[in-house]
């Protein structure tokens, strides 16, 4: 039935013509934007796990940033330890040469004791950030005998969230520490007390630290001596240890650091999985989709001359 009160050609085609820029909407706001969930209402579930995991990412960036730092922190000491022994083992050498006989223990006590300020120097020097391992007072409210360092930023599968830590010991590190637990005794690696079993003072014993040792003192003699080469001997085997230890850490943080970056950029492929748009998808919908606005027009163009048609009917 031909009717001019409802045109039923039209409304279809109308109707079709909507759907057309509907679909053209949505096709052409994926491409400016890259994202075919770029909002809660394309997708509710995709959208709210893409946001959460994007603030996990986030936050693992600051604890890449703190691995950053605790590395540094870490390189920082581990050079000043390694310089530090290579300044005790020459300390050693001259101990050794002051067993030969006839030599002036003097002069080999000068450079000895130019040795024993450069290692003050180097300890007081490895800090970063305010943080120093090497040079500590135990003795202070502040003193911590552990440092952490943020490793991971985990959530648990109900949705709960931690942070992990890298724990190192800072006393096996510390070279220097003159007033350990505020008991007033030295516990440094170079300023721990030792005492000879010479005659050194006149009383059977003269108490030194690689940090203090005099081969001029008073009756010393090479037992003194003996034991002043197998004490810094034994302390640069601490510091030895210690060096090998902080160059363990160093490297697990630098393994964190990778595993951290590579957790990052899989979070960041899953989240595009889920909300990227395909372009190449997206650019092929769109020629159609002008393909078929276009018809719908003439489709609409047609019903709407319908009437005209019927109009000359009456001519």
């Amino acid at each position: 039935m031909s009717s001019i009160m409802t045109n039923t050609s039209a409304m279809t085609a109308l109707k079709s013509l909507q759907q057309t820029n509907e679909r053209m909407d949505i096709t052409q706001a994926r491409i400016s934007t890259g994202y075919r969930v770029s909002e809660a209402a394309d997708n509710a579930a995709y959208w709210s796990i893409a946001t959460t995991m994007r603030s996990d990412n986030a936050a693992l960036g600051t604890v890449q940033d703190a691995l950053g730092l605790g590395s540094a922190k870490i390189d920082v000491a581990y050079t000043g330890m390694n310089s530090a022994l290579d300044v005790v083992n020459e300390i050693k050498v001259k101990l050794v040469a002051a067993r030969e006989p006839g030599i002036d223990r003097t002069k080999i006590q000068s450079e000895i004791t130019e040795l024993q300020e450069q290692l003050v120097g180097i300890a007081e020097s490895a800090s970063f950030s305010g943080a120093n391992w090497l040079s500590v007072d135990s003795s202070l409210p502040i003193y911590s005998a552990t440092t952490s360092i943020v490793s991971s930023f985990n959530r648990a599968n109900d949705g709960t969230v931690s942070v992990a830590t890298i724990d190192i010991d800072i006393t096996s590190t510390a070279l220097f520490d003159p007033d350990s637990l505020g008991a007033g005794v030295p516990f440094g690696i170079l300023d721990t007390q030792f005492t000879t079993t010479g005659a050194g003072a006149g009383t059977g014993g003269l108490n030194i630290s690689v940090s203090t040792l005099d081969i001029t003192a008073a009756d010393i003699d090479d037992v003194d001596i003996d034991d002043m080469i197998s004490f810094v001997d034994q302390q640069s085997q601490i510091m030895t240890t210690a060096a090998s230890n902080l160059g363990a850490f160093k490297s697990r943080v630098n393994m964190q650091n990778q595993f951290v970056t590579n957790l990052m950029d899989a979070i960041e492929r899953g989240v595009g999985q889920l909300v990227d748009a395909d372009m190449t998808e997206e650019s092929t919908k769109l020629q159609a989709l002008q393909v078929q606005q276009q018809l719908g027009v003439q489709a609409l163009s047609i019903a709407n001359s319908n009437a005209q048609t019927i109009l000359s009917l009456f001519q």
